[in-house]
């Protein structure tokens, strides 16, 4: 059953934020205040911030932070593990301190008032509540395109990621229970969540213009982060480069034949191009090929050795967990 005032965790993963986590850090924490005027969230609600082994000041702004206001918590990393990664600690320290989560990055882009809606679905029963982006007006055509272009294949190889939405969810405390039985170490969480079950909806927003500093996420990285959430959550490439290989072996045996009747009827001209070009795209497929399935194989490697996804360095105002 739904509790009246549920204790809410706003989780914020921050990578060298030092410029903006000054300028988001009070509209969080305002949104808290507020939240918790209204009666829409309980007292002891709390911002945990996620420290993903920064080397500016992020950590000492975190801590400044908790000390001055207890709506404030903090951990930190020891290294940097990845957004996922950080997401997934935060998740973790918070699951057993609160009854609901709201994750959202630091950098002030995704709308805070969201969160309202997004309690009111919770309200009404929903476990999972995704913020999905109205539109793209503030990305550029390439930016648009791509992005849209990831979410259609990753969906077409069999990956259940929403349509526009990034992290920026609200999860019960029996979603993230359900959510951290996943162990494996390779993390796509917009494709895991909606494999946890429960009921879900999601909620629109528009996403505004970064409030300070720069984003940590450039084109290779967007890039490498796609690759890795196709191959985390499907087998299909794998089955694209069978299918691959059964049409160039299908082909293959065509040429065969087509030679061995040319030859036959004495009509034969031998050239090097047509050489060449076979020697090229069977090479090509195969290079392929295998660095497709190295890709499994090597995330295999990683899930075998059962190394920790996080592994924490220090707290700061973070309460005792509560029996939940």
């Amino acid at each position: 059953m739904v509790e009246i005032c549920p204790v809410l965790y706003i989780i914020v993963p921050c990578y060298n934020e030092e410029a903006v986590l000054p300028v988001t850090a009070p509209i969080f924490r305002e949104k808290i205040r507020g939240l918790t005027q209204s009666g829409s969230i309980a007292g002891g609600s709390r911002v945990l911030f996620v420290d993903d082994g920064s080397s500016d000041a992020t950590w000492d702004i975190i801590r400044e932070l908790s000390e001055k206001d207890e709506a404030f918590c903090g951990i930190s990393q020891s290294r940097n593990r990845g957004h996922q990664n950080a997401l997934i600690a935060g998740l973790t320290e918070a699951v057993d301190r609160c009854d609901i989560t709201v994750t959202i990055d630091c950098d002030g882009q995704d709308d805070i008032n969201a969160v309202d809606e997004m309690i009111r679905a919770y309200r009404d029963g929903c476990d999972v509540v995704y913020g999905v982006r109205k539109t793209r007006k503030t990305d550029s055509f390439f930016k648009r395109f791509t992005a849209e272009t990831f979410y259609r294949i990753v969906n077409s190889m069999g990956g259940e990621v929403v349509f526009n939405h990034s992290d920026y969810r609200l999860m019960s405390s029996r979603a993230v229970k359900g959510l951290l039985e996943f162990e494996e170490v390779n993390l796509f969480l917009r494709g895991m969540v909606p494999m946890v079950g429960f009921k879900s909806t999601s909620v629109g927003y528009d996403r505004q213009e970064r409030m300070a500093g720069k984003s940590h996420y450039p084109l290779s990285k967007m890039m490498a982060f796609a690759w890795d959430g196709i191959t985390s959550l499907s087998t299909r490439p794998i089955r694209f480069i069978t299918c691959l290989g059964a049409l160039v072996s299908l082909a293959s045996i065509v040429g065969i034949i087509w030679a061995l009747t040319v030859h036959t009827m004495g009509d034969t001209a031998w050239g090097w191009s047509s050489l060449v070009c076979a020697m090229f795209f069977i090479g090509g497929v195969q290079l392929l090929s295998i660095g497709v399935i190295g890709e499994y194989v090597g995330k295999i490697y990683l899930e075998t050795k059962h190394r920790p996804r996080f592994i924490l360095k220090d707290t700061a105002g973070l309460p005792e967990k509560a029996d939940r």
